[in-house]
């Protein structure tokens, strides 16, 4: 029985694991992105904005609010459980490695009556130790601690992918409050400007030289400004309390000073396609699925196997009880089973073309996601290009909407233009500052969408140790 005993370990321990070995499938990455012609190219050792990325848009406000995220943030909190969770599911699998070790003691006080002739009461008592093993020989239980281990760095690199989102999301509601406070104080400059003009054309009227006309359509101007000064704060307070929320705040207990629109657009490393497979938490994911799949195929195939089990078991047995710990009471027993299935109506090969269909599945889903990032790097790109050609465009086209305001003012105190020919040129004025805003608040949000398509400050040694 010894050499039985000794055989089985030997073998359970250096024993080979049934399945298929797991090994990255190859995925052929472009040489360059189409659209980073003019990008900062990343270095060897600067491949991405490490950590605190948001720092790039050297704001302060946003640099106190992104820290709150990771911190505070209930959807984050319920993703760290998961991951909490998982890690600790394959700390359970592991355990079915080892021996379980159970003590058992007990007591018994009786008496007895036989032939008439009683007995006086007496104790009796056992106390023994057990050992029970399931030696993992066939490597079932290795390969699913393998697929709980890479489910369980899948769940962190979703967290990671989590945290980047909410953190993008905090950094767009960001400057999209900004972008309303621009809105706002570019509004309260226009109401400005439109007092000034009604001002001019009540004077021109009281000196007999505007028509009421004038008067009523500078006034009705003016107006319709008010009333989008008025409106303007809704969206103001609706990002407001978003950025509460991403922050684990009610909307009551956090307020924000207006402040001005980030001006200076980050210089973001781009770096070159290869590097992208390594800098995303959901490409990361997407791989250790595939991992735990791969796994499960063994998991699947090892029920084919027998299952053998091995106990012992020692102790003492005596009556009367103080004589129990004696060599003369003592008692021991070892033992093995095997159990092996013999039919089941295909149900284990279905098993295990289930699970092969399942890694199938992974590996498209992987691939997939590595296009898509490809796709959404491209297209933030391509964004940013353009819209940087827009903005050259759209300041002049607001420096010469402001003079073409001046001189129209001008003709009309000169008595040379109607009154209708500033007001045009106001409107003209007005749109084209909207839209340098507008333009200006796009190619932050691309900045923003840029950083996170291609990673963040994610980096895969962020992962545990399977």
């Amino acid at each position: 029985m010894r050499r039985v005993l000794i055989l089985t370990l030997s073998t359970a321990l250096s024993g080979c694991m049934v399945g298929p070995d797991y090994q990255r499938p190859a995925m052929t990455a472009p040489p360059a992105y189409k659209e980073a012609a003019g990008w900062v190219q990343a270095q060897p050792a600067d491949a991405a904005p490490k950590g605190d990325w948001w720092e790039l848009f050297n704001d302060p406000e946003l640099n106190k609010l992104e820290p709150l995220v990771s911190v505070n943030n209930q959807t984050l909190a319920a993703d760290y459980a998961a991951f909490e969770q998982a890690e600790a599911i394959t700390d359970e699998v592991r355990g079915q490695l080892f021996p379980t070790i159970g003590l058992t003691g007990s007591a018994t006080r009786a008496s007895s009556q036989g032939s008439g002739v009683a007995s006086g009461p007496h104790t009796s008592g056992t106390f023994e130790g057990s050992v029970s093993w399931s030696p993992d020989i066939w490597g079932k239980i290795r390969r699913q601690i393998q697929a709980n281990a890479a489910a369980a760095q899948a769940s962190a690199a979703d967290l990671a992918n989590a945290t980047l989102s909410e953190q993008a999301l905090l950094a767009t509601d960001y400057v999209s409050m900004r972008g309303a406070d621009a809105q706002i104080t570019l509004l309260q400059q226009t109401v400005t400007a439109y007092q000034r003009s009604l001002q001019i054309t009540q004077n021109q009227f009281n000196a007999g030289v505007a028509t009421p006309l004038d008067v009523i359509t500078a006034r009705a101007q003016l107006e319709g400004a008010q009333a989008q000064l008025i409106s303007a704060g809704e969206a103001r307070a609706q990002y407001e309390h978003a950025i509460a929320v991403l922050v684990g705040h009610a909307p009551a207990d956090l307020s924000l000073p207006p402040g001005q629109q980030i001006a200076a657009l980050p210089e973001i490393p781009v770096g070159v396609p290869s590097t992208l497979l390594q800098r995303r938490p959901d490409i990361a994911a997407a791989e250790r699925v595939m991992a735990e799949n791969n796994a499960q195929i063994g998991v699947a195939i090892g029920a084919f196997y027998p299952a053998i089990s091995l106990s012992a078991l020692g102790g003492f047995s005596a009556n009367p009880v103080t004589s129990l710990f004696s060599l003369s009471n003592a008692l021991w027993s070892l033992g093995s089973s095997a159990s092996e299935t013999i039919f089941n109506g295909g149900t284990r090969s279905a098993t295990v073309a289930a699970a092969q269909f399942g890694y199938q599945a992974s590996i498209a889903t992987y691939r997939q996601t590595v296009l898509t990032a490809f796709q959404q790097v491209e297209d933030d790109l391509s964004n940013l290009r353009i819209l940087a050609q827009q903005a050259v465009v759209e300041q002049a086209a607001v420096a010469d909407a402001a003079r073409a305001v001046q001189i129209a003012l001008n003709e009309y105190q000169a008595g040379t233009q109607a009154y209708t020919t500033v007001v045009s040129a106001q409107a003209t004025l007005f749109n084209d500052q909207q839209t340098a805003l507008s333009v200006q608040q796009d190619r932050l949000l691309a900045s923003i969408s840029l950083i996170q398509a291609l990673g963040g400050g994610w980096q895969p040694s962020d992962l545990p140790k399977g």
